[in-house]
């Protein structure tokens, strides 16, 4: 299981899933997530559950993510604090280098996730929804807020804004995301994804 686990955790962040979820009695605030940026560098850790073959495996890491506007680059960092897999993300091609494994590359980041673990996971869609943000079923631009803090995806993602860096900031920026897959392929009966953002350093 260490190849899905490289993949997998190079697309965001599990710390802890201990976030800061509002009361439901509480009001949340409808204030938009920070405007979209294009440089980037976030870092946090990811839990992935899934079912293949009829049967379930969780899988969970840490990672680093940096992106510009036309490149990402993720690094996986073991529970042991070694990074044991980058992922590098550019217009032409999609390419994994595993400690001791000569790199893979594919055209696309798609192409890549689906040869090396028969399935694709959403690298691309993350860009956008780490940062509060996604292209819903319709096509039209989803912004988050701790008040409108889910979506279906043009993809077939439910995103949900369980959490928030802090619930009384005038513009909100994403803490715990938990993403459902319901578009179900061949090769995964069902897939569940919770990220975990760490605070970004000022």
């Amino acid at each position: 299981m260490i190849r899905p686990l490289l993949i997998a955790a190079a697309i965001a962040t599990l710390a802890t899933l201990s976030g800061c979820a509002t009361t439901a009695s509480a009001p949340r605030s409808s204030a938009a997530v920070a405007a979209y940026q294009d440089n980037i560098e976030l870092a946090g850790g990811i839990f992935i559950s899934y079912t293949r073959d009829g049967k379930r495996e969780p899988l969970n890491g840490s990672f680093t993510w940096r992106q510009t506007k036309t490149t990402t680059d993720v690094s996986l960092i073991s529970p042991t604090g070694q990074t044991v897999a980058v992922i590098n993300v550019t217009p032409r091609a999609a390419t994994l280098t595993e400690g001791g494994k000569r790199p893979q590359t594919a055209p696309d980041l798609d192409t890549l996730t689906a040869q090396t673990l028969g399935w694709t996971l959403p690298v691309s869609g993350l860009r956008d929804w780490l940062q509060g943000y996604a292209t819903d079923r319709d096509g039209k631009r989803f912004v988050a807020s701790p008040a409108n803090d889910n979506v279906i995806t043009r993809d077939g993602w439910k995103l949900e804004y369980v959490s928030w860096q802090d619930q009384t900031a005038a513009v909100p920026r994403p803490k715990r995301i938990d993403a459902t897959r319901i578009v179900l392929g061949e090769a995964v009966d069902d897939m569940q994804i919770r990220i975990v953002i760490r605070p970004q350093q000022q």
